[in-house]
């Protein structure tokens, strides 16, 4: 079942850059532009709609922690 999320980081390669704290929306949109995946957006896109810290906290959501 967690086959179907990406790792951490996978997820983190992709959001080199961004200033932080960061939306979701901003998170994804960072994500998008660095060519990430589409499972790397959907597990962005599925974590709470809410500011983020840093990177650690967007792992901790994609991770489902």
């Amino acid at each position: 079942m967690m086959s179907d999320t990406p790792n951490p980081i996978q997820v983190q390669k992709y959001l080199g850059g961004i200033d932080y704290p960061a939306s979701r929306q901003t998170i994804c949109d960072a994500a998008r532009d660095a060519g990430a995946p589409a499972d790397v957006v959907d597990a962005l896109e599925a974590i709470p709609d809410r500011e983020y810290e840093g990177p650690t906290g967007v792992s901790e959501a994609v991770s489902g922690r």
